[in-house]
């Protein structure tokens, strides 16, 4: 791999090819939306920072990622650039992997120094750097420093073609075991979606069971409701849709502290940092607001930036911003592959059963609300309404065949064009992954945290959300030369918590009282 100023140019890699019994080549394309992560400006790389409460037994580990992750055969094959038709594609060349050429162990010399920062520095110049294309695209870093956060830190870089969120984190998991019990794997909690599918069938039987005679009259009310979410799901999805393409297009969102101004080029270097709040409250808050523990995180990110752009305007001496009329709409990346369950991938890893993996994604553009409500709870009613809509439309499933579309007239090239267009348009880019419900541990270390992460994405600033146990983490990567004061930016997403949290409190004390 050559770096020509900040494109990335990928070289052929002379490689014999691999033939079965008829004479066949065994290796595989990669997928178009994996192949579309080795465009230049869109080498994108996953980043699973993990906290853990002791120090890390550097050949325990070893073991565990020889054993585990190293049977998976995205993670012991090369991408390789296919000569036979001009390197438009490229396919997974199976290897013998050395793990020791994947497992970094920095020497940090830490005495007397902020080893925070020195974390936090370390992670960020991941973003500079890449995993060379001779070797398998993931890598194991090591950090025996202990920090405010953890005992030391671990960050398993993976490139963004091997696998999105979802899958990396289930197979990821299957390297770990509960706590608990030590010969368990870990356990996902149900969606909520799968919650409601069981409801809905539960309810149609019963509606078989109804013998007082009405149950034709409630048939037809059903289909009634049943035409109405339709027309109604149809008008929300064209309508998603058009403001889509509009983004894609010319539709960019109000300048804030968030955005790039005009002519602005994003540095190489990204920092990254992470805060963690209790799951129970957030909880406690979803139940008192009838919400989701979504509604009530993006009620969170919502009340952070009001808070950040009002202090940051009025700190720079500058007149009030004018936050009612501020358009600011944040990319949110949404999984649409079923998750295998990490119990279902460790019995396929252990039988040498191809696992489905690679990316399956499409993309939600989801305004919003900017304001300074005197009730905090007002930023969770605001994200409960906006999600409700976003529940009845599929844009996301549209924007992921128009991935597919736009890759297929247009290249490869073409379709990065546009996933590099989107979230340039809009303020910040946003997803989630759903964790373990158990404390769990890797080769006799017990995690306290994990916080997804991503280099090289197109975006000013990045949220993700990731669960663990009883704890939510919050991971915030932001380009530098836009997010001066990163840290200030976490601590207004736990103040921001704390504020949401003492108005449902105060809620909860008023209806008592």
């Amino acid at each position: 791999m050559e770096r020509s100023g900040k494109k990335m140019i990928l070289k052929p890699i002379q490689i014999s090819k691999k033939l079965d019994g008829n004479g066949e080549e065994e290796a595989m394309l990669l997928s178009p939306a994996s192949r579309m992560f080795h465009e230049p400006d869109y080498n994108v790389y996953v980043l699973a920072i993990m906290g853990w409460k002791i120090p890390i037994d550097v050949d325990s580990m070893k073991v565990v990622l020889q054993s585990k992750m190293l049977k998976h055969p995205r993670f012991s094959s090369l991408q390789v650039m296919d000569e036979t038709d001009g390197g438009r594609n490229m396919r997974w060349i199976p290897t013998t992997v050395n793990i020791d050429d994947h497992i970094v162990v920095p020497q940090i010399a830490h005495n007397n120094l902020d080893t925070d920062k020195l974390v936090e520095d370390y992670i960020s110049s991941l973003s500079t750097t890449t995993v060379d294309m001779s070797k398998p695209l993931w890598d194991f870093h090591v950090l025996n420093v202990k920090t405010s956060h953890a005992e030391a830190t671990s960050v398993f870089r993976i490139h963004h073609s091997i696998g999105d969120g979802t899958a990396l984190m289930s197979l990821l998991l299957s390297c770990f075991r509960t706590i608990s019990d030590p010969n368990s794997l870990p356990t996902l909690p149900i969606s909520s979606s799968s919650k409601n599918k069981s409801n809905l069938s539960s309810n149609k039987k019963s509606i078989h069971l109804d013998k007082d005679g009405s149950t034709s009259e409630s048939l037809m009310w059903q289909y009634l409701v049943k035409l109405w979410l339709f027309i109604k799901l149809l008008f929300n999805t064209v309508v998603d849709v058009l403001l889509f393409i509009a983004t894609a297009l010319f539709l960019k969102d109000s300048q804030s502290p968030f955005t790039a101004t005009r002519g602005y080029k994003s540095s190489t270097r990204q920092r990254y940092i992470y805060r963690t709040v209790n799951l129970d409250d957030i909880k406690f808050i979803k139940n008192l607001t009838n919400a989701t523990v979504n509604d009530v995180v993006v009620g969170i990110t919502q009340a952070t930036m009001s808070r950040y752009i009002h202090r940051r305007y009025e700190v720079e001496g500058k007149r009030k911003f004018p936050l009612d009329g501020m358009r600011c709409r944040a990319n949110v990346i949404v999984n649409l592959r079923p998750a295998l369950g990490v119990q279902a991938i460790s019995e396929m890893i252990e039988k040498n059963v191809p696992v489905i993996q690679g990316n399956s994604f499409g993309f939600v553009i989801m305004p919003l609300t900017i304001a300074q409500f005197s009730n905090p709870l007002d930023y969770v009613r605001k994200s409960k309404t906006l999600m409700d809509r976003k529940k009845h439309s599929l844009e996301s499933l549209c924007t992921f065949y128009a991935l597919q579309l736009f890759i297929k007239f247009f290249g490869f090239k073409g379709a990065a064009k546009l996933a590099q267009r989107v979230p340039f348009q809009t303020t910040l880019a946003f997803s989630n992954v759903i964790g373990p419900v158990e404390e769990i541990s890797c080769a006799g270390h017990p995690l306290v945290f994990v916080a997804p992460t991503c280099s090289g994405y197109p975006t000013g600033i990045m949220v993700h959300v990731c669960s663990y146990a009883k704890k939510l983490t919050f991971a915030i990567a932001a380009d530098e030369g836009i997010i001066p004061d990163l840290n200030q930016l976490g601590d207004d997403f736990v103040d921001s918590f704390m504020l949401i949290k003492e108005a449902a409190l105060t809620k909860l004390r008023t209806k008592v009282d």
